[in-house]
């Protein structure tokens, strides 16, 4: 039983981390944003928030070791750094390639597993919330350390585009004049939600090895 918990436990750092990671990436495209700017701001904060939760919540309670949640966020920030060097030699602007902003996010979370003395429920909760509330404050202030993003969209042609397909004119300010407070009010609600399931995924996982261990 041990070695398959310490097997599952390097399936998680492969498998879980990749995996969020590059739907995260993708969410936060540069080609989509520069086109859609805040718009695009309010949708990848709730996804760049939703992705991390469920693996966090996933590793914190497999482990059941408050810090285990900071370092997923770690791992995925090792992921995005490789994944986006790689953009940048495919031509994407170095100005987008930004610095990721989980791991403040993450470390609330452990915050809360441990200053609950590993409540599961407080952490879907407590945790749900500070993340979906933090995330997207953390993103517009890494976004003001960068270049704006309408700039370096016309100085630099998309590579995946003819040039004539870029956007006159990106459309702005589509959902609300205040694209953190509805990415943070958002991503708050639907955040409790993914904690969640990232805590349901440990119970089956537990009950997976359970099962397969018993059937040999």
């Amino acid at each position: 039983m041990v070695w398959l918990r310490r097997c599952t436990h390097y399936l998680f750092i492969v498998v879980v981390a990749v995996n969020s990671t590059l739907l995260t990436i993708n969410a936060g495209d540069y080609i989509f944003y520069t086109d859609w700017a805040w718009t695009s701001f309010v949708v990848f904060s709730i996804s760049q928030t939703l992705m991390p939760t469920v693996g966090a919540c996933y590793y914190l309670t497999f482990t059941g070791v408050p810090g285990t949640a900071t370092y997923y966020a770690l791992i995925m920030t090792v992921y995005t750094w490789i994944a986006k060097g790689a953009w940048f030699a495919l031509g994407y602007p170095y100005d987008f390639i930004v610095t990721p902003v989980w791991l403040p996010s993450a470390m609330l979370l452990d915050l809360a597993y441990w200053a609950t003395k590993k409540n599961k429920h407080s952490l879907i909760l407590f945790g749900g919330v500070l993340v979906g509330m933090s995330l997207p404050l953390f993103n517009m202030v890494n976004l003001i350390t960068v270049a704006d993003p309408l700039e370096t969209a016309f100085k630099y042609p998309r590579p995946t585009l003819p040039p004539y397909m870029t956007p006159i004119e990106p459309q702005v300010g589509k959902f609300y004049n205040s694209p953190v407070a509805l990415g943070a009010g958002a991503g708050a609600v639907l955040a409790c939600t993914f904690a969640a399931l990232g805590c349901k995924l440990t119970t089956w996982t537990y009950r997976w090895m359970a099962a397969w261990s018993l059937s040999g």
